[in-house]
């Protein structure tokens, strides 16, 4: 169809790429990432000790503004090790929304609990804070403190977050946290699902792996929960090749974060001591090195995205066939991917066909969570906004341009 084309020409002539293969979202690279890897390769500090894992924490603390950073092998461990961190274990529920990458739901499943999946907003692609609070009034019970028996009587050298227990009135299980995902960069109502989850003394953890770089007002995606976490896998904004973070306002929690990251270690010249059961998630140094020159050069990165971005919304304001989704309200989005809405999944494949076809890579929304088989059982409330994305969202290409 012309309407395709005319789209196929622009973003072509946006990448000065007029017949090579165009990817969704490519790294870049320039001599300082060279020469940071190949000083820790120099150093022989290429594993979990390492003083550019160290200055990468100091660094990503100070862009953020988090009181700390700790590093991780990837997000979905950094994801894992921060819902443990509020108290999520076996057989409780966590929050969240059905419209995002299945390592959100992993990282739930991995600590042996169950997601539930209540409703996105249109604009946002994230969590609905009014699904949300509709969904715990209609399906939950706060029951007495006193009556709830910890599941795990280890001996912990950290205090244990306190929360009210707030059960699922149908299944029996805890709800243990709440967990919003901000889409493809864009901040979710983030200010108005922590205040939900006040009222109802539940935990947040934010799922910002995809939001280096974005803010709501004036506080980075990642910093309005209890915890948030990041990615830097190979397609994100900036990248180490793998590489999560767990941020953090909380000087407690964020040291139980990096004892547990690092197998439970105490800390001796020689001793090998572990006060409990941890994970070896610590960040590579060689990785370090490459996030660290990644991460001096966001400011630049996150500039020419919103040059991209603005040039597909102007492209789109002229256009009655396709819907840019632009930044909510009051919020500044990374634009990691740029995302488009069109009238209906007939539109969407037709367009994902032609230019895929043309060497121009598209792509979908990820199949919603409770559509996968392994959590189709799970508890869902309605899902009519997720589903009206679903059949219409595009990304497109959204790299930095070399």
């Amino acid at each position: 169809m012309e309407k395709y084309s005319d789209l196929i020409t622009f973003i072509r002539q946006l990448y000065r790429t007029p017949t090579a293969h165009l990817p969704l979202h490519a790294p870049t690279f320039e001599q300082r990432d060279k020469d940071y890897v190949m000083d820790a390769i120099d150093s022989t500090f290429v594993s979990s000790v390492g003083e550019y894992v160290n200055r990468f924490e100091q660094d990503l603390a100070a862009f953020t503004g988090a009181a700390r950073a700790v590093a991780t092998v990837n997000g979905t461990c950094a994801l894992q090790t921060a819902l443990k961190l509020v108290g999520v274990e076996s057989n409780d529920e966590v929050i969240t929304q059905p419209l995002t990458f299945v390592a959100t739901a992993n990282a739930i499943a991995h600590l042996g609990a169950a997601p539930v999946f209540v409703d996105v907003d249109k604009d946002t692609m994230g969590l609905s804070p009014d699904a949300l609070e509709t969904w715990l009034k209609e399906n939950t019970e706060v029951k007495a403190k006193a009556k709830v028996k910890t599941k795990n009587s280890q001996p912990q050298p950290y205090p244990q977050p306190q929360y009210q227990p707030v059960f699922n009135k149908h299944t029996g299980r805890r709800i243990a946290a709440i967990l919003p995902m901000h889409t493809f960069g864009h901040p979710c109502r983030i200010e108005q699902i922590v205040a939900i989850a006040k009222a109802w003394s539940i935990p947040v953890v934010e799922d910002a792996a995809e939001a280096i770089g974005s803010w709501s007002r004036q506080t980075h995606c990642g910093l309005f929960g209890d915890l948030g976490i990041l990615s830097f896998n190979g397609n994100k904004t900036i990248t180490c090749g793998g590489g999560g973070a767990i941020l953090t306002r909380d000087n407690t929690l964020a040291a139980r974060a990096k004892h547990l990251t690092t197998t439970a270690k105490i800390p001796h010249p020689w001793e090998f001591d572990h006060d409990e059961i941890g994970y070896n998630y610590r960040l590579p140094n060689l990785n370090a090195a490459l996030a660290c020159a990644q991460l001096e050069r966001l400011p630049d990165i996150l500039k020419q995205k919103r040059e991209i971005a603005r040039a597909y919304q102007a492209f789109f304001a002229f256009r009655d066939w396709g819907q840019f989704m632009a930044e909510p309200h009051d919020t500044q989005s990374n634009y990691w991917l740029c995302t488009i809405a069109l009238a209906d999944r007939a539109a969407r494949d037709a367009l994902l066909e032609a230019t895929n076809n043309a060497g121009v890579m598209t792509r979908p929304a990820w199949n919603l969570m409770p559509d996968l088989a392994m959590y189709a059982a799970c508890v869902s409330g309605s899902l009519d906004n997720a589903r009206w994305l679903q059949d219409r969202i595009i990304n497109l290409p959204s790299s930095v341009r070399s």
